[in-house]
C-alpha cells in the first residue's frame, strides 16, 4: 500500500507541474492533459485518462486516481481580449462606414471575427486602414460599459439593422436578458464578457488577418455577408510565432504543391471535388494504397470489390437512409423507378459478402478489405483541394468476428497503424470516440447496446496500457470508435485512422453464425481504417513533406543528365538498368544546357540526381546528388543501387 501511496503522490506532483503550465501557457484542455502525461515521472504508464469539466480520472496500474480542476479549462482572459477586439473591429468598421449593417462577431480560436453587410464591397487591401483605426480606439476608448436594455429599446436603438433585430427577438422569445455594451461611440448588442481596461489589449499582439464570405448563420438560404478575421494573443512573439507558422503552411499548401509537381488538377467540366490524378500523382496514390494492402494482408485481411451504386434499400437497413441520405448522391434509372444511391461507404455491401453463406465459429473471423470509390455530396464551400472531396476511396476493411476475438483484431489492427504512422514519421495520440446519451437521436441502437460496445472498447485500451482521451459526442452512428489522431510536421492534428465497434449493424443485417454449442449467434463488426481516405492523406503528406516525398513514395524517384550528347549512350544504358529493378527513372537526354536539368530535377524535388560526365564514363562510375544530402561524390553503380534499395525496401 506504501508503494501505491507514493506512486499516487507522484502522480498528483506530475499533475500539478502540468497545471502550473496550463495557467502559463494558457493551453487547451487536451494540452493539458498532454502536459500532465509529459510531467509524469517514469515508472508506470496511465492507462485511462478521462477528462470531464471539472476533474481528470486515470488508471495507473491498478491506482484510480481523481483530481478536481478548480480551474476554468479556457483562458478566459485571452477570450475577453479576443471578444473585445471583436468590439472594437465593429466600432472600427462602423466609424470608416456609417452606412454598413453589423452582424454578429464572437471570439474564436487564435483570434476573432465580425460579420457585416456592406453596401460597397471591401477588399484585403482595406484592412489596414481599419486594423490602423482599431489602434487609434484603443488608445481613445477606456472601457466597455454593459447596461441591460428592454426589448423595445433594443428594437428602437437597432431599428434598421435585421440582424440585430432577429436576434433580439430569438434572445427574448427564449427569456434571456439582453445587454449591449458600449465603449465610445459604439454600441453593440453583446452578452460580453470583455476586458475591464484597454491596457490588457496589447496594441502589437493582433493582426487582421483576412476577408471572407459567410452566410448570416451559417444558412446558405441567408444573404452572403463579409467577415472579417483577426489573429490575437498574448503577446506579440506569439502573435508572431502564429504567423511564421501559417505562412510555412501557405508554402506547403498542398493544392499549391501538388500543382507545382503536377500531381492532380480539378476541371469545372468534371466538377468540384472531384480531382484528375496524373501520371504522377496516380503513382503516389497508388503507392500509399499498395502499403496499406501490404499492412492488412499481414493481418488476414483480403480485398473484394464492390460496386459503387446500390439501391436505397440497402442504405435503408443499415440505418445510413435514415443518418446519412442529406450526404449521400441520389442515382436515377432510366428504366426502372428503384431509388438507387453512390455509396458513402462499404460497410453495408461487406454485411451482405458475410450474408452470402452460412458461416461456423471456426470461419470466423473474417476480414474485408476494399478500395472502391465512394461519394459524398459535401457543400461546395466545404471542399478542399485533396482533404475534402466528393469522390474518394478508404483503406476500408471489417471484420466480423466472435465476442472473445475482438480484443486480438483490436490489438492487430493498432499495431498496424503503429507501423504505418512510424513508416510516415507522424507523431499521434488515442481517442476513445463515444456516444452523447443527451442526444440518442443522432446514433442508431439503445442505450444497452452502447454502454456494452464502449465497455468493450475501454477495457481494451484499460487492459492494454494505452494513453487516451474520452471524447463524448465523437462515435459513430453506430458504434465507438479508437481514432487514431496525427499530427504533421507543422504541429497540425489530423484523425485520419480509425477502429469502430459495431454491435448495431449485424442485428439490423441479421447477420449469424453457428457457435462451437451449435446456437445461432449474432457476430460482433469491427469498421477499422489504417490511413482513411488515400486520396486525403495524400494531401495530408504534401504537406507534410513539403513535397519531398520519401524515395518510395517519390512518382520519379532518380533523375539522369548527361552533361554532353556524346554522354547520352553511358546514361541510357545506367536508366535501363535501374529501371529493370524497379525504379522510376527520367533520363533525361533531350536538348537543353545541364544546369537547368539539374534545376528541374530539384524543383520536382526528385530525391536523387545522376550526372554523367567524361571522368564518370572513363571511371565506370556515375556522379550522384542527393535532395535531402548534398553531393555524394562519385560511386559504383553497384554500390549506389545497394544504398537506394535498402532505402526503398525499408521505406526510410
Amino acid at each position: 500500500m506504501a508503494t501505491n501511496h507514493n506512486t499516487r503522490q507522484n502522480l498528483i506532483t506530475s499533475f500539478l507541474r502540468a497545471r502550473k503550465q496550463f495557467l502559463l501557457k494558457r493551453v487547451t484542455r487536451q494540452n493539458l492533459i498532454t502536459s500532465f502525461l509529459r510531467a509524469r515521472k517514469p515508472g508506470g504508464t496511465a492507462s485511462r485518462i478521462a477528462p470531464t469539466k471539472h476533474e481528470i480520472s486515470f488508471f495507473v496500474g491498478a491506482i484510480f486516481i481523481k483530481i478536481k480542476l478548480n480551474i476554468k479549462m479556457e483562458n478566459e482572459k485571452l477570450m475577453r481580449m479576443r471578444h473585445s477586439l471583436a468590439h472594437l473591429l465593429g466600432g472600427a468598421v462602423k466609424e470608416l462606414y456609417p452606412d454598413v449593417l453589423i452582424a454578429t462577431g464572437p471570439a474564436i480560436e487564435n483570434g476573432f471575427y465580425y460579420d457585416f453587410d456592406f453596401s460597397t464591397p471591401i477588399t484585403d487591401k482595406d484592412l489596414g486602414k481599419i486594423e490602423q483605426k482599431m489602434r487609434e480606439l484603443i488608445k481613445k476608448v477606456k472601457s466597455f460599459d454593459k447596461a441591460e436594455i428592454s426589448k423595445k429599446d433594443a428594437e428602437k436603438l437597432f431599428k434598421g439593422n435585421p440582424y440585430k433585430l432577429e436576434l433580439i427577438e430569438e434572445y427574448t422569445k427564449d427569456g434571456k436578458v439582453l445587454t449591449t455594451y458600449t465603449s465610445g461611440d459604439f454600441t453593440d448588442l453583446c452578452a460580453g464578457p470583455h476586458v475591464e481596461n484597454m491596457d490588457e489589449i496589447k496594441n502589437g499582439a493582433f493582426k487582421l488577418e483576412r476577408i471572407a464570405g459567410a452566410y448570416w448563420k451559417g444558412d446558405e438560404n441567408n444573404k452572403m455577408l463579409t467577415r472579417i478575421y483577426g489573429l490575437a494573443f498574448e503577446t506579440k512573439d506569439e502573435l508572431d510565432a502564429y504567423i511564421k507558422r501559417i505562412e510555412e503552411a501557405k508554402a506547403r499548401d498542398h493544392k499549391k504543391i501538388g500543382k507545382e509537381l503536377g500531381l492532380f488538377v480539378f476541371s469545372d467540366l468534371v466538377g468540384p471535388g472531384l480531382p484528375l490524378y496524373t501520371f504522377k500523382g496516380a503513382i503516389v496514390r497508388r503507392e500509399i494504397i499498395n502499403y496499406s494492402n501490404e499492412l492488412q494482408k499481414a493481418i488476414g485481411y483480403q480485398e473484394v470489390h464492390t460496386p459503387n451504386i446500390n439501391k436505397a434499400e440497402l442504405f435503408k437497413v443499415s440505418g445510413h437512409y435514415e443518418k446519412y441520405k442529406d450526404s449521400m448522391i441520389k442515382a436515377l434509372s432510366n428504366y426502372t423507378k428503384e431509388e438507387y444511391y453512390l455509396k458513402p461507404m462499404n460497410c453495408p455491401q461487406h454485411t451482405q459478402i458475410y450474408a452470402s453463406e452460412s458461416r461456423s465459429y471456426r470461419d470466423l473471423p473474417i476480414r474485408i478489405a476494399d478500395f472502391a470509390n465512394l461519394y459524398r455530396d459535401e457543400k461546395p464551400g466545404e471542399l478542399s483541394g485533396l482533404t475534402r472531396l466528393r469522390c474518394f476511396c478508404q483503406d476500408d476493411a471489417h471484420a466480423f468476428c466472435r465476442e472473445d476475438q475482438i480484443k486480438e483484431e483490436f490489438v492487430n489492427v493498432l499495431g498496424v497503424i503503429k507501423k504505418a504512422l512510424a513508416t510516415y514519421k507522424m507523431e499521434y495520440n488515442i481517442r476513445l470516440s463515444l456516444w452523447d446519451p443527451e442526444k440518442p437521436e443522432k446514433y442508431l441502437g439503445g442505450a444497452e447496446v452502447w454502454d456494452k460496445s464502449q465497455k468493450i472498447l475501454e477495457d481494451i485500451l484499460i487492459e492494454n496500457k494505452i494513453e487516451y482521451v474520452r471524447a463524448v459526442g465523437e462515435a459513430a452512428i453506430y458504434g465507438p470508435k479508437m481514432d487514431i489522431v496525427t499530427k504533421d510536421s507543422l504541429g497540425r492534428e489530423w484523425q485520419i485512422s480509425t477502429i469502430q465497434l459495431d454491435l448495431i449493424m449485424p442485428e439490423r443485417f441479421k447477420l449469424t453464425y453457428t457457435d462451437k454449442d451449435g446456437k445461432i449467434k449474432t457476430p460482433m463488426m469491427i469498421h477499422r481504417a489504417i490511413i482513411g481516405s488515400p486520396e486525403r492523406f495524400m494531401g495530408i503528406l504534401i504537406e507534410h513533406y513539403s513535397g519531398n516525398f520519401p524515395l518510395w513514395l517519390a512518382p520519379v524517384q532518380i533523375k539522369i543528365v548527361p552533361i554532353r550528347e556524346n554522354h547520352n549512350e553511358y546514361a541510357e544504358k545506367i536508366s535501363k538498368e535501374l529501371e529493370e529493378l524497379g525504379f522510376r527513372v527520367d533520363c533525361d537526354t533531350n536538348e537543353g544546357n545541364m544546369g537547368g536539368k539539374v534545376r528541374d530535377a530539384k524543383n520536382n524535388k526528385i530525391p536523387y540526381t545522376i550526372i554523367i560526365g567524361d571522368k564518370d564514363i572513363e571511371a565506370k562510375k556515375i556522379s550522384v546528388e542527393s535532395r535531402d544530402k548534398g553531393q555524394l561524390g562519385q560511386l559504383d553503380l553497384k554500390e549506389f543501387i545497394e544504398k537506394i534499395k535498402k532505402e526503398k525496401e525499408n521505406r526510410e
